[in-house]
Parts: structure tokens; sequence; C-alpha cells
């Protein structure tokens, strides 16, 4: 019987072992380079060889001068990126979904999916076109209701709000997807059962669209609770200057600046694993957490 089972299985284990292999070669055996967060790492010694530290470069990033700064920043960017990248792309499929006319919804589903395929890269160019305090479109029309131009990029009190929006504006639209996908598997009797029952769109909404839903909100939720201390590097990256450090400055960016421009790479490797470690622990609670109180489970 096992054996049966086994050959009837056998192609869909040939399927995913490239992936596995990909995700073993990538993922798992640079882990061996985590041993650089321990050591005064030399390029010229090699990651072995490299003289032994302890927690020297631990204690070492907790008396960096900015250090508890960078960590409010990322936290706080990321928890507004996970919820807002929830709520937001529920709403607008909740709005998709009340459209009747199917060319006008497939084409505005095309025109919000686009940006999310391109990189941040291509974005930023034409974000700082767009926000620039003397030429953007955005000021020029603050500018025709008497307001003064915003330095979106360049205030730090501005900066984070404008992370997170541009980072919605750019995935809300693929995070649809989902959602779209999901509602298919509500039964259509429902509603027949809503409507006979006197109730209209809106309360079949808040009735049988938004609890059929809420398995999906609730993974999606749980999963994106991992990237709690990832507020995007590729973004930050490419739209922050020294002068918004102060409320802009992430984790992954201070890491890159340790590691990559002052060769400082046992200590770029303590932040980035401490940065694993609070991520890992993060989405273990957010799953105990769904499965004690709404008894949902992933595995």
């Amino acid at each position: 019987m096992l054996r049966k089972r086994t050959l009837r299985e056998l192609p869909f284990h040939l399927m995913i072992l490239p992936g596995a292999i990909l995700v073993f070669i990538y993922s798992y055996v640079p882990m061996a380079g985590i041993i650089m967060a321990f050591e005064r790492f030399s390029p010229t010694k090699g990651m072995f060889t490299s003289p032994w530290v302890g927690w020297a470069n631990f204690r070492f990033m907790l008396n960096l001068p900015d250090i508890f700064q960078v960590l409010w920043n990322t936290v706080f960017i990321a928890i507004m990126k996970i919820v807002l990248g929830v709520i937001i792309p529920v709403i607008f499929t909740l709005l998709l979904n009340e459209i009747r006319k199917r060319w006008f919804k497939r084409s505005l589903q095309t025109i919000i999916y686009f940006p999310h395929f391109l990189s941040w890269i291509i974005l930023s160019g034409i974000i700082i076109d767009i926000l620039s305090p003397s030429s953007g479109i955005v000021n020029q029309l603050l500018g025709w209701f008497g307001i003064e131009p915003i330095y979106f990029l360049g205030d730090v009190s501005w900066f984070p709000y404008t992370l997170v929006s541009t980072d919605i504006w750019k995935e809300f639209g693929y995070g649809t997807i989902i959602y779209l996908a999901a509602l298919t598997g509500i039964d259509p009797t429902l509603y027949e059962a809503a409507k006979m029952d006197g109730a209209g769109r809106l309360k079949q909404t808040l009735h049988v669209t938004l609890p059929g839903l809420l398995p999906i909100i609730m993974v999606m939720t749980i999963l994106s609770m991992g990237n709690v201390l990832n507020a995007g590097f590729e973004q930050v990256f490419n739209l922050y200057s020294p002068q918004v450090y102060k409320t802009g400055d992430i984790i992954d960016t201070l890491v890159f600046r340790l590691g990559m421009v002052d060769a400082n790479y046992g200590v770029a490797t303590a932040v980035g694993l401490f940065k694993s470690v609070v991520s890992f622990t993060m989405l273990g609670v957010a799953y105990a957490l769904a499965y004690r109180y709404t008894d949902h489970r992933i595995f």
C-alpha cells in the first residue's frame, strides 16, 4: 500500500525537486555565513579562520549611537506597510467585486497590477520626478490650492509616510489577486439566502463576503508578520538621503552601510542575524495566536 502511494505521488515530488534544490543552494547553504556574526571577519583570512570574538559584534551593535532609532524606524514603517497592505487590497477587492461591466473591471485590474512588475530602480526615478518640490506634479497641484511645496523625500516628518504610500501604490493591485481568487470560493447560495432574507449589497458584503475572505486575510496577516523588521531595502535605498536618516534609515540600509561601505562584515552579519531571529519569533507568535484564538492554521 505504501509502495503504491509512493509511486502515485512520485511525479509531484519530482515537480517540487528543482525548487527544493534552488532553495537549498540559495537559502540554506549561505546560512554558513552566520558564523561571521561571531568573528572579526577578515577577507584575507576567510570565514573559518578569522578571529573568534563571541558576542562582541552584538555588543558593538547595541552600542551604535542610532541603533534604537533605526529599530523604531524599521518597525514603524514595516507595521504601517503590513496593516495597510492587508486593508487596502481587501477594500479594493470589495469595490472591484461590485463592478458589473467586465471590460471595465478587467481594464482597471490591469492598470493597478502594472506597478508591481516595475522595479524600484525605475519607480524611484518616477516618484522623485512626481514629488519634486519645484517641478513635481503633486506640488503643482498643491500650489493651485495655495499650499506651499512639500519636500516629501527630504523632510524627516513626511518621508516615512511617503515610503508607505508609494509601497502600497506599487503592491496593492497585485495583492487583490489573492482576495479576488478567494471570492470565487464563496458559495453563491449564501448570497441567494441573504437576498431572500432582505439583505442589500452592503449587508451581503458585511455578512457573506467579508466572513468568506476572513481565512485568507488571516493567512496573509500571519505570513506578513515575518516581515515586521523588513521595511523594504530596495525602496528605501533608492529614495532616501542622509538628511532623512533620522526617520528613514532602517536595519537593511544600516547593514548595507556597515558591510559594504565600512567593510565591518562581522557587525553587519550580527545585525542581519538579529533581524532574522526577531522576524522568525514574530512569525511563530502570530501563528500561535491565530491558531489559539481563531482555530486557524496553515499547516
